[in-house]
């Protein structure tokens, strides 16, 4: 299973602690953690099922690239990193 995480700066927002999730994609892994933590997907989906616009998630090292569909592949060891987009100069 994949091991979900969230960074310090979503956490002071919500409730979301690291969870070993079973699926292939993002959305996979995405949806069973929301399962048993349900308060938590408001604040990482929009009403649509994509990510915010301050959400980011990194599968491993890589930036998971379908903020839509969420359909970048996870592998069963992976570490699934969802944090708070950064911006500015």
């Amino acid at each position: 299973m994949a091991r979900v995480c969230f960074t310090q700066n979503l956490a002071r927002h919500v409730r979301c602690p690291d969870a070993d999730c079973a699926g292939g994609t993002v959305r996979e892994v995405l949806d069973a953690y929301f399962a048993e933590h349900p308060h938590a997907r408001s604040y990482v989906l929009d009403e649509h099922g994509g990510l915010r616009p301050h959400v980011v998630v990194f599968v491993g090292d890589a930036r998971a690239s379908d903020r839509t569909r969420l359909g970048d592949p996870v592998a069963a060891d992976a570490e699934v990193w969802v944090m708070q987009a950064l911006s500015g100069g």
